[in-house]
């Protein structure tokens, strides 16, 4: 098995979210999978097999299997365009937990057609307030996957430090927060917590993008947004809204490679 280190979302050093992505030769049990994403200790550890034309494709966190990744999917599709095992005119159609998703080139970029996860609002759970209480929303909705909370600078997303120990307590993967930007480069910034996953802060998530891009759009009235998520790391991810689904652009860099053999 061979294992490709890919900084997402980014094409800059120091930037950007390191995914693991393993391409496999045969299947491997799914214990070994999460022992592998738990000594990587990366957010996301990607495994990638082909089968009968298209990949399929599973994301591993260092405590748990989760059902969408973005920026590991965009490390996936760099590097099977990269060594040639999609052609980089061809889309790379990859088989997951959350359906059928594609990658393709799209000039400097690489654009992913995702799900939509629009968030609706409800009433800011008691673990939801315990984590955020010096902080406040204006706004508190939540999708399949994560909470979502609204705020009305970026400076107060770039200050908030949650309560970890009460995250861990939500009935979600995670909790989005997010503003509208000073900056004229980008539409909104976000970060993302997901501390009972093994992520206490995301660095760039693609999959919270499939809820930011509709809960933006909606209020700016544009389908065509660019989000920067201002973790430590930081990263850049262009989303675009058509027809019930969302497309996630970004760029990728490759960092390493190493061999594991299995019996």
């Amino acid at each position: 098995m061979r294992i490709y280190t890919i900084d997402a979302f980014t094409d800059g050093p120091h930037s950007g979210n390191p995914a693991a992505v393993c391409i496999l030769k045969k299947e491997i049990p799914d214990i070994v999978k999460q022992k592998v994403a738990s000594q990587i200790n990366f957010s996301d550890t990607a495994f990638v097999l082909k089968e009968e034309g298209i990949f399929k494709l599973r994301w591993f966190t260092p405590k748990t299997e989760v059902d969408l990744c973005g920026h590991a999917t965009l490390a996936s599709a760099h590097i099977l365009f990269a060594l040639g095992i999609v052609p980089e005119n061809k889309d790379a159609v990859f088989s997951t937990r959350s359906g059928i998703l594609t990658a393709r080139r799209k000039k400097d970029l690489i654009e992913m057609d995702f799900p939509l996860e629009d968030p609706w609002e409800v009433e800011m759970p008691k673990e939801l307030l315990k984590a955020i209480s010096s902080f406040p929303p204006l706004y508190v909705g939540r999708n399949r996957f994560d909470y979502i909370a609204l705020y009305k600078s970026e400076k107060i997303v770039r200050s908030i430090v949650p309560e970890l120990k009460y995250l861990r307590e939500l009935d979600s993967r995670g909790l989005i927060i997010t503003s509208i930007s000073n900056s004229g480069s980008y539409d909104f910034v976000s970060r993302f917590f997901a501390p009972s996953a093994g992520i206490d802060e995301d660095p760039v998530t693609g999959s919270a993008h499939c809820c930011l891009c509709p809960f933006w759009s909606h209020r700016l009235g544009k389908e065509e947004l660019i989000g920067y998520q201002v973790s430590k790391r930081g990263g850049l991810v262009y989303t675009r809204l058509l027809d019930n689904r969302v497309y996630l652009s970004g760029k990728a860099i490759v960092k390493g490679c190493s061999e594991v053999n299995f019996p």
